[in-house]
């Protein structure tokens, strides 16, 4: 044979192997002189342990279900190995919950909740939501979810329990702030928007003092943080506690313009660092709101946005913080959509508060004066606890 007709024939051969593999072919069928080629990559290893499995596995599973578990024990070891607790896959279902969250609305009942021992008490319930239209108040324990008890269970499992598509039902058993017989409803999921901000007056001391809590960083949160401490000013507060606990964060732009409320322009809100980014230094735009005594609650679920804020307005501001110390999150993430309509969550950098200091490395921010709540009696020692440090802080 010709060397013109040889080659001819290779790739012929090489371009009729390449068409019974994308026609349904296996890599590990191929003769051992081509196997090698095609099998000695991580692709090609990971889509012959998946049609394995299909084949093979003593229950029936589906290619979508075996992608999505091979992503997330990609996850598993990054996270395992680096000790990164926040980078995360989303399936295109859990994906959009995420991102509901960050848009100020989700699927359920309509709650707020810490957890206690029993399982998860309101602390807030939002207005003509289902919770609200079935008479759950603040103060009363979610203690069952279908018929299960939710006792022992982690926050973020209890709650996961409760939330779910709009329309579908879920039973919850009730039990009174005084205790008493736990009491069954049945409620109708809907989609709740969040209310971020609410405010009120409260008087301490025979003083107006304003206080602001803020639930998460999703979009446009900075402009209900600046109505709500307007209206509080307008009625006579002479200072504000802002209650940052059980705040999880959010967007970091949301931080930022958060702080460009009571700092004049151009101070440093927060600098990151990345390996592929490069460094990056965030300023305020410039302060809208009077000047006035400012007390920032916070908690071990205080994190990531709600941190930066918090040391922006103690650095810049000179707010007296109250609380117990914060989660310590000194990271910052990016969503980075994948072709299954999935995303991936990757830890993409560190960030330093106005005077350096990473709070993972630091253990969170540690408050001046340390207050906590008691999660089992009806009163909120934390709250008037701020209170009472702000009103010594407003002249008499």
């Amino acid at each position: 044979m010709k060397a013109r007709g040889a080659v001819a024939y290779a790739v012929g051969l090489l371009a009729f192997l390449c068409a019974g593999l994308w026609l349904g072919g296996h890599p590990a069928k191929l003769p051992e002189f081509l196997r090698e080629p095609f099998v000695n990559s991580s692709s090609s290893l990971t889509a012959e342990a998946s049609e394995l499995l299909e084949d093979n596995y003593f229950r029936p599973v589906g290619a979508d279900e075996l992608s999505n578990a091979s992503l997330q024990g990609m996850v598993r070891q990054l996270r395992r190995r680096h000790r990164d607790r926040f980078t995360e896959y989303f399936s295109p279902e859990s994906r959009e919950s995420f991102n509901q969250a960050i848009e100020g609305r989700f699927s359920g009942v309509g709650l707020s909740v810490v957890p206690v021992k029993r399982g998860l008490r309101a602390v807030q319930v939002f207005p003509q939501s289902p919770a609200d239209e079935a008479g759950i108040v603040p103060g009363e324990t979610i203690v069952s979810v279908d018929g299960d008890s939710i006792a022992g269970e982690s926050s973020n499992e209890a709650t996961a329990k409760i939330k779910g598509p709009e329309g579908t039902e879920v039973t919850v058993g009730v039990l009174a702030a005084k205790g008493g017989k736990v009491r069954r409803l049945r409620l109708t999921r809907a989609e709740v928007a969040l209310p971020n901000v609410s405010s009120r007056v409260v008087t301490v001391d025979e003083r107006k003092l304003g206080y602001v809590r803020m639930l998460s960083f999703s979009e446009g949160v900075h402009a209900q943080l600046a109505d709500a401490v307007s209206k509080v000013q307008r009625e006579g507060a002479e200072g504000v506690v802002l209650d940052l606990r059980h705040n999880p964060g959010g967007l970091l732009d949301e931080a930022v313009l958060s702080a460009s409320l009571f700092l004049p322009e151009d101070r440093v809100v927060v600098t990151t660092e990345s390996r592929t980014q490069g460094g990056s230094v965030h300023r305020t735009v410039g302060g809208t709101l009077p000047r006035r005594p400012l007390v920032v609650l916070i908690d071990r679920g205080t994190a990531s946005a709600a941190e930066i804020l918090t040391a922006a307005l103690a650095d810049d501001a000179g707010a007296t913080v109250v609380g117990t110390r914060s989660y310590g999150k000194g990271v910052f993430q990016e969503e980075k959509g994948l072709a299954n309509g999935g995303a991936l969550k990757l830890t993409v950098g560190e960030y330093f508060t106005p005077d350096g200091v990473n709070l993972a490395r630091s253990h969170g921010i540690h408050p001046d004066v340390k207050a906590s709540d008691d999660p089992e009696t009806p009163a909120d020692e934390g709250k008037e606890r701020a209170l009472g440090v702000l009103a010594g802080q407003v002249p008499g």
